[in-house]
């Protein structure tokens, strides 16, 4: 028999998870729209975190954890790009990776490094799940494969 999870930690990974695919449509909307991340804040606690948006029914988000996810990837990108290019396969640098892949692998690099009260195989898992929202197999497996490359970096202790 499998052990219950308590209602509390689970609301709260639920709401994390939200607060992820959030944060990764935020960074995408960044990316393609060029929006300041001011605005994105402003239009994705007013709209998206637990709102109902053409029909869709969004869970509500840890509104803190978004944010901070989103501000982090802004504030530290140009030390996550580097990081994520040596980790992709040679000849193929994130400017050429899809850009909601590249807003995925942002955000799990910069959770990876700075979050460290989120186990490392958890932020690869959620990320993971996140790329799979929205694209096939292969490059959810690329995903996987680059996050746990840098986990390692970062968290090699948790991989011993």
């Amino acid at each position: 028999m499998m052990a219950e999870i308590p209602k509390t930690i689970e609301k709260k990974a639920n709401k994390r998870g939200a607060a992820r695919l959030a944060a990764v449509q935020a960074l995408y909307q960044m990316d393609i729209a060029g929006a300041g991340v001011n605005d994105i804040f402003a239009e994705f606690e007013s709209h998206w975190l637990g709102g109902e948006v053409e029909g869709d029914k969004y869970l509500p988000a840890e509104a803190a954890f978004f944010k901070d996810v989103v501000s982090g990837v802004v504030r530290d990108q140009a030390k996550l790009d580097p990081l994520l290019d040596e980790a992709l396969n040679k000849g193929w640098p994130l400017k050429r990776i899809d850009s909601i892949i590249r807003a995925t692998l942002r955000a799990g690099a910069y959770e990876l490094e700075y979050r460290k009260d989120v186990p490392a195989r958890v932020v690869i898992k959620e990320y993971v799940d996140v790329a799979g929202a929205f694209v096939d197999g292969d490059e959810t497996g690329m995903v996987n494969a680059v996050l746990d490359q840098i986990a390692r970096q970062f968290r090699a202790g948790e991989f011993t």
